[in-house]
């Protein structure tokens, strides 16, 4: 039976879907058999992010309305076998209740081993959609003070639900200006957010090998974490924190 897993954030821009989907491919080259759902209605994109935008047949509009099975709106990935996406609809201005989300996805579930599901950012309708058809959740932010007071009233509406795990993930993590003390270090916004830190994701830069090595090396460890229970990618500390300190000011304001 698979693990529903919603991948939510505070606010776009954060790397959330970018997260979901290394996640999904990480977690179907060990072997899994993974389901990444689109509920991001009308901004989707995590087809575009696979690379099967143009392989998708039906979306998960077409399961409810039952234009299609809910396997038939699954889209193979071409180069990763056990991976599949299932597209969200295009159409933001409909209604499509969390019920019917959920049924389409328990239909699914015995068949693989983890459906993630791409989320909304925010805390509208699509978020609360999404959440209802999860198990566990994954909150990603980043290391900025807009980021994380978003990423805090996630957090809190999160713990409304019965969620048996949620993780977090720092995304997008320079670990010179972490080491320099002008950001928060991970394990500052893990105690700050009151939430496990799951995973460390270093800046993508493609001029540093060693770089894009590392990130490569966080999606890994993050995929292990759920399929092993190993521990995420270590972060640089820092002593001090005048940056935690300014955004808890304000925080109280």
């Amino acid at each position: 039976m698979a693990r529903r897993i919603v991948i939510t954030s505070g606010k776009g821009g954060v790397g959330k879907t970018t997260v979901c989907a290394n996640l999904g491919i990480q977690l179907a080259k060990s072997g899994n058999r993974v389901i990444v759902c689109d509920l991001d209605f009308g901004l989707n994109n995590i087809d575009v992010v696979l690379g099967v935008e143009n392989l998708a047949v039906y979306d998960v509009v077409d399961a409810i309305e039952g234009r299609c099975r809910p396997r038939q709106a699954l889209v193979k990935h071409p180069r990763y076998p056990t991976l599949f996406t299932l597209a969200s609809n295009r159409v933001s201005d409909r209604y499509v209740s969390p019920q019917s989300v959920r049924l389409v996805l328990e239909n699914l579930a015995p068949q693989y081993d983890f459906i993630l599901i791409d989320s909304p950012a925010g805390i509208d309708e699509g978020f609360h959609r999404a959440v209802a058809c999860a198990e566990e959740a994954l909150l990603v932010t980043t290391p900025h003070i807009s980021a994380m007071r978003d990423a805090d009233r996630v957090a809190g509406m999160l713990k409304s639900y019965r969620l048996t795990r949620v993780g977090l993930v720092v995304n997008m993590v320079r670990n010179d200006f972490v080491r320099r003390g002008e950001t928060l270090t991970p394990e500052e916004i893990s105690r700050m957010l009151h939430l496990s830190l799951t995973a460390v994701v270093p800046e993508e830069d493609k001029l540093f090998l060693d770089n894009v090595a590392e990130r490569s090396r966080a999606f890994r460890l993050l995929a292990g974490f759920y399929t092993e229970g190993r521990a995420s990618v270590a972060s640089p500390a820092r002593k001090g924190g005048g940056l935690f300190g300014m955004f808890r000011a304000k925080k109280n304001h």
